[in-house]
């Protein structure tokens, strides 16, 4: 369905299977909130599974969802008590506002507020539209060196910032990264800029495993039939010796069973892939030889670090989009990304600038 170019085009999920393109109104700003005109929307795996299965643990599809959080836009009108931004800039949006300051928000931990707002996280809607309102404290102006796209590929880098982080990666540090997709990649991205002497990355795609080579990942293994213990000795041949640090990007059982069994004694697993509730791992491995389990969930006070790196060029990401589709094509983009083709999809939102 084509809509009108003065409409608010969204992307919107009603239910598993159901994925549509449709007009909503033009949201009202309040007056802490800034009204921003879309640009570039990465289309991420959540918004796929989203899209094909309706749901992601308890997080349920109940009614109308629009989809979309790795996003960069200009803001078209700004709330009253606006002062940090004005009509014109450009903006990387963080999708996570806490709704309260609740005992997460201050200790410093505001990704942990349970009644955060999140974009396209059931019941709240996401900014894969032409016109979306959002919090101006978590909007952040980009530089003018930065692109639209850097901008929305904040999103995902963020998950690689506050891993690695979480992770204690730093000089000289030997990394295993499970998983070649885009966070997987961009695990790599960031363990190299803050100091990995060596990253090592598994996956089953040989092109996804390019990718990662070309991003920066010093060794790469193609995982075919091998048991999770068979892999770790080849990750542990490869680097010439245990790695101190595995960051965990599939949520695959095998995978995190073979994490725990790469790690050497004393280092640290960081659970970044989300699979299902229960897995069956190798915990009393984990255990006598002091492998600590950390789990990450999305990010906190990244998204200056991120503009920082980008805007100093310390970090590339452009090399993790693949794709572009204007806004009307999203059906296709979705899936283009659910073939699992090339690394990052990108919808361009702004018919006046597909750039």
């Amino acid at each position: 369905a084509m809509a009108a170019p003065g409409q608010n085009v969204a992307v919107v999920v009603h239910r598993a299977g159901d994925l549509r393109l449709e007009n909503r109104p033009i949201p009202e700003p309040g007056p802490n909130e800034v009204l921003l005109r879309m640009h570039s929307v990465g289309i991420c795996g959540s918004d796929v599974h989203y899209w094909q299965h309706g749901r992601i643990g308890d997080f349920v599809v109940k009614d109308p969802m629009v989809l979309g959080h790795e996003a960069s836009a200009t803001v078209v009108k700004v709330g009253s008590g606006v002062t940090h931004l004005k009509p014109g800039d450009r903006v990387a949006i963080e999708p996570g506002v806490p709704r309260e300051m609740d005992e997460f928000c201050k200790t410093g931990h505001y990704n942990l507020s349970p009644t955060i707002f999140f974009c396209a996280t059931p019941p709240d809607d996401g900014n894969l539209c032409r016109y979306y309102k959002h919090s101006a404290s978590y909007c952040y102006k980009l530089p003018d060196n930065v692109t639209f796209e850097e901008g929305a590929l904040i999103e995902p880098l963020s998950v690689g910032i506050h891993a690695c982080k979480r992770a204690g990666v730093t000089l000289g540090s030997k990394v295993f990264v499970s998983g070649s997709g885009p966070i997987g990649l961009v695990n790599v991205i960031v363990a190299k800029m803050m100091g990995a002497a060596a990253v090592v990355v598994t996956d089953l795609s040989a092109s996804r495993l390019q990718k990662a080579k070309e991003v920066g990942a010093d060794f790469t293994i193609q995982v075919k039939n091998e048991t999770p213990k068979e892999v770790a000795s080849k990750v542990e041949s490869m680097l010439g010796c245990m790695p101190e640090i595995t960051v965990e990007c599939t949520g695959v059982q095998a995978c995190i069973q073979t994490g725990i069994y790469a790690t050497r004694s004393g280092g640290t697993l960081v659970l970044v892939g989300l699979g299902p509730e229960m897995v069956t791992v190798p915990i009393v491995n984990a255990a006598v030889r002091e492998v600590d389990i950390r789990g990450i969930f999305r990010y906190r006070n990244t998204w200056p670090v991120a503009i920082a790196l980008l805007a100093s060029k310390r970090i590339n990401v452009k090399p993790l989009v693949t794709h572009r589709f204007p806004l009307e094509k999203a059906l296709e983009a979705f899936e283009t990304t659910k073939r699992g083709e090339g690394v990052k999809v990108m919808l361009k939102c702004d018919p006046t600038d597909q750039s």
